[in-house]
């Protein structure tokens, strides 16, 4: 049985008709303690069916180390949507409710290999010449949170220094805890900066350029 609706295929398919790229899902997962693994892996299967210039790979998070090393996966289930190079662009945890539009989202921008960000933007991110870790804290109830996943994944698009995650906050309570989410988004960068809401596009360029640079000055300090 399929997890999506006729209607959502329907819906998904057209988008996908303005793919120009190949793009490639690549899942982590596994069948034992993963609860939204099989979903995962069978929603990444299902989104692959809809278009030719779609495909998926599937890695067993145990079984294959390297893999998961190479792509600095942690965590499961993981899926990255690249094309032919990794642009940072994560999603841990389901896909699902509010997000399946950021992770449609993510498609057709890593298919394009192109965003729809500010001259501005991106002539501010392109001086960020550090890496940047960018988390993003959802529920998959939160009618917010995609705004600033997408936000998120669009940077790492335009910079090679930046990978940012899509981080389903019910499926990993550890860092829930550990970052100290009480409401979604939250996005945490480098760490130790982050805020909370879905900040428009100039403003959360700001954030993430100030943090780039406080991780900096904090290194050469040290």
């Amino acid at each position: 049985m399929a997890l999506l609706k006729d209607e959502v295929q329907n819906e998904a398919r057209e988008r996908f008709k303005k793919l120009t790229g190949q793009v490639r899902l690549v899942n982590f997962t596994q069948k034992i303690e993963c609860h939204y693994c099989e979903e995962t892996r069978r929603l990444i299967e299902e989104i692959a069916s809809l278009s030719p210039k779609i495909s998926s790979k599937i890695y067993n998070f145990t079984l294959d180390k390297e893999k998961a090393q190479q792509y600095k996966i942690d965590k499961i289930p993981a899926v990255v949507v690249e094309a032919e190079k990794d642009y940072g662009i994560r999603f841990f945890g389901i896909p699902g409710g509010y997000e399946f539009n950021s992770f449609i989202s993510a498609i057709y921008d890593v298919s394009r290999k192109a965003t729809d960000l500010s001259v501005e933007s991106k002539d501010k991110i392109s001086k960020i010449d550090k890496p940047v870790h960018i988390q993003v804290f959802v529920t998959l109830t939160c009618p917010y949170c995609p705004a600033a996943v997408e936000m998120a994944h669009k940077l790492a698009l335009e910079s090679e220094y930046i990978i940012s995650d899509m981080v389903e906050s019910a499926e990993f309570p550890h860092l829930v805890s550990k970052y100290g989410v009480m409401g979604v988004p939250k996005v945490v960068i480098n760490e130790e900066f982050g805020f909370e809401g879905a900040l428009p596009e100039t403003s959360f360029v700001e954030e993430v350029v100030k943090a780039s640079k406080s991780t900096t000055e904090a290194k050469d300090e040290g």
